[in-house]
């Protein structure tokens, strides 16, 4: 799934913590990051804001269909 202009990165973060199962993000060269991982977080944030505070798109995959569900809803009511 593609998500774009994530402005609470806080949250978004939080969200991904509150999943159950695998959430990966894609890297434009196919990579995939497990956004569960702490490490992983640190670097994702450190990247987005050598950049800006706002994440543009995303690609993200998740392994369970409530993970999906929950991405969604924090996309939707932010």
């Amino acid at each position: 799934m593609k998500i774009e202009n994530i402005k609470d990165v806080e949250g978004f973060f939080k969200v991904v913590d509150e999943c159950k199962g695998r959430v990966e993000l894609v890297t434009a060269e196919g990579d995939r990051l497990n956004l569960k991982s702490k490490l992983s977080q640190f670097v994702s944030l450190a990247n987005i804001f050598s950049n800006n505070a706002e994440i543009p798109e995303l690609e993200l995959v998740a392994s369970e269909p409530e993970d999906i569900e929950r991405l969604m809803q924090f996309m939707i009511n932010g």
